[in-house]
């Protein structure tokens, strides 16, 4: 029975040692309702009457999530929530995920697993999953803080800031992106907009400091 026992425990090591060997990596961008990088008499203006809502876009790049590869699927997560996202949530908040509609069933669990880590309590009340196209590319800028993602009914599309977009001059990143495990700049979202039935709710914004371009790394 120990040998038994023993063998089980080696084998759980193993398969767990696997798993974390192989890691993942990829880009992400994000995109609120409210200006991210911002002052804070700007952002106490804001709070709890904007921001309220969010796109957060992965591709992964490279890697595995319990040993099914997701080398170069996505996952998008379209966030509507009570309060200022960066605050404490006092209400129940919904959430809809685009799922890349290339992926196996195997994958697209992955992909629902992967988006759930990295979002947290973000992510507790998922009303749809939806498989669809999905595009999420970095572009070459001098800043590095330009992309472009398509997916469904959401769409963000960044570029770098620069100083026609400091109005007080005591900016900062003040609200940190929302996902955990990512290397990320503030940027500007030139367009950040969303439409869909799921969440009865749309919105569609320009110009505002509210984004956030980089990569991903879970060792």
């Amino acid at each position: 029975m120990k040998r038994i026992l023993a063998l089980a425990v080696m084998a759980l090591i193993l398969t767990t040692a696997s798993v974390r060997a192989g890691g993942i990596t990829g880009q992400y961008v994000e995109a609120r309702t409210c200006d991210v990088w911002t002052g804070p008499c700007f952002a106490n203006a804001e709070m709890n009457l904007a921001g309220k809502h969010a796109v957060m876009g992965w591709r992964i790049d490279k890697g595995s999530v319990d040993n099914v590869a997701l080398d170069g699927l996505s996952v998008v997560a379209i966030l509507a929530t009570s309060d200022t996202l960066g605050t404490a949530q006092t209400g129940r908040g919904q959430a809809v995920l685009l799922v890349d509609k290339r992926a196996s069933s195997a994958q697209r669990e992955a992909l629902i697993s992967l988006a759930k880590s990295q979002a947290g309590s973000l992510l507790k009340n998922v009303v749809k999953v939806e498989p669809t196209d999905i595009s999420l590319e970095r572009c070459p800028c001098k800043n590095d803080a330009c992309a472009m993602l398509k997916a469904g009914g959401a769409k963000i599309e960044t570029r770098c800031l620069v100083a026609h977009d400091k109005i007080c001059g005591n900016e900062s990143a003040y609200y940190p992106p929302l996902a955990k495990n990512v290397k990320a700049i503030p940027a500007v979202a030139s367009e950040h907009t969303y439409k869909g039935a799921a969440l009865r709710d749309s919105w569609q914004e320009h110009g505002r400091r509210s984004a956030y371009v980089g990569s991903f790394e879970i060792r």
